[in-house]
């Protein structure tokens, strides 16, 4: 099981300075492998489909890939010996985000989807390092020792699991200071909760005057934090706008503003880790539509709908259901999120499934065939539930139908709604 644990670091000015110049050095690295790639782009293309059948081929220059560019690194520390302040591990991470920002441009992530155009980092845009190796020892205590920067205090408010291994350890700066990220592994811990029950499964509809409305009548207001929070962002900004550009004052006003925004950020994120919380100690099922929220933001309740934070709520509702819970030495996975199909779900009917279609400002769900009159957001979730029910029973039964098909599977097997009994030679 992995998980990552995150620390806010006590540097001294000096180590202060050190993790800034190191950040900044990483950043023109980064723009200069970046811009190696697209001159090799621009060099190689060519912007015709076709040529006549006898013609000049001009050189092609080799490709730059992950592993030349991190071969160039020994020349780099030998022209500009400063970079020899950095750890050998921390720098090579550069050229493997290099690459993975555009292979993501040409060819897409693992479903396929593209991302748009790299953009070079400006001053202050380039905040983590990696150290892609750690010795647990290395940690102890309150203190923590980085190479090339030295020992920081940390301020350890959880302690780590004994069992788990430190993997990887990132640094990052953010707008109220340095943490430490460090990312933790254990196999023996399992992840298949033993009292898993299917028929304990819920359906949640999210929304913006309630966060969520359960199937089973329980909901929780939204909180509204970025509403809540105009009139200070909109003080810290107008402080910054009064300040003159490159001067002291702005720098400080520009760190006051991140701050306000951090607290809203922090604060969303806390209230969507509580809920998801709630929810999985409630439930071993949970059925959410699978939204498409980068389409619904493009409309007038984008601002809301980006308060509310949908998308990271489900991520992190997702994440812990899948994952192991170690806070308080308690074991809680092998829980299922399933998303289903959100068509539809509040036009139809939960009691009869008869479409009757009503308008966003219209809360009742009132149906002329069965006369059920109930909330709308109640009856979505209502819906919501059903499906994930037919959904994760088809997913048991292929489930189950593989495992028959092992040749170490045993003679019967038994899985939520269905037993299935197969005999072997």
């Amino acid at each position: 099981m992995k998980t990552s644990y995150q620390y806010k670091i006590k540097p001294t000015k000096e180590q202060a300075e050190k993790i800034d110049k190191t950040l900044e050095m990483l950043r023109c690295q980064y723009n200069y492998l970046l811009a190696q790639r697209f001159d090799w782009y621009e060099m190689n293309r060519c912007p015709i489909d076709r040529c006549p059948l006898i013609c000049h081929i001009p050189y092609l220059k080799e490709q730059p890939n992950y592993y030349n560019q991190k071969a160039s690194l020994v020349q780099l520390k030998i022209d500009r010996p400063w970079y020899k302040d950095i750890h050998s591990q921390v720098l090579q991470e550069v050229p493997k985000k290099v690459e993975l920002a555009f292979d993501r441009w040409l060819k897409g992530d693992v479903n396929g989807k593209k991302s748009g155009r790299p953009r070079f980092k400006g001053k202050g845009q380039y905040k983590t390092f990696t150290y892609t190796q750690f010795k647990r020892h290395h940690f102890v205590n309150n203190k923590i020792t980085l190479s090339k920067i030295g020992v920081l205090k940390v301020i350890v408010h959880r302690l780590i699991p004994d069992g788990f291994e430190i993997k990887t350890v990132s640094v990052t700066k953010k707008a109220d200071g340095y943490y430490v990220i460090l990312s933790l592994d254990d196999q023996s811990v399992p992840t298949i909760k033993p009292d898993f029950n299917s028929d304990n499964i819920v359906g949640i509809d999210v929304g913006l005057i309630d966060f969520y409305v359960a199937s089973d009548g329980s909901r929780i207001s939204a909180p509204k934090h970025l509403r809540s929070s105009e009139r200070r962002l909109k003080s810290a900004q107008r402080k910054v706008s009064r300040r003159k550009n490159g001067s002291n004052r702005r720098k400080k006003a520009i760190q006051k503003l991140g701050k306000q925004h951090k607290k809203v950020a922090d604060t969303r994120r806390d209230f969507h880790f509580k809920t998801a919380k709630l929810l999985l100690d409630k439930y071993d099922v949970i059925a959410v539509e699978k939204l498409n929220i980068k389409a619904l933001t493009k409309t007038r309740l984008a601002k809301s709908i980006n308060d509310a934070g949908w998308g990271q709520f489900i991520t992190i509702l997702s994440n812990k259901a899948v994952r192991v819970s170690v806070r308080l030495w308690r074991i809680n996975a092998g829980l299922k999120v399933i998303a289903v199909n959100p068509n539809g779900t509040s036009q139809e009917c939960s009691s009869c499934g008869h479409k009757v279609k009503k308008p966003l400002s219209q809360r009742i769900h009132n149906c002329p065939v069965c006369h059920a009159s109930l909330c709308r957001d109640l009856n979505a979730a209502i819906n919501i539930k059903a499906r994930g029910t037919h959904a994760l029973k088809a997913q048991l039964m292929s489930s189950l139908e593989e495992s028959l098909r092992s040749p170490r599977c045993t003679r019967s097997v038994s899985v939520g709604y269905v037993t299935l009994t197969e005999h072997f030679n």
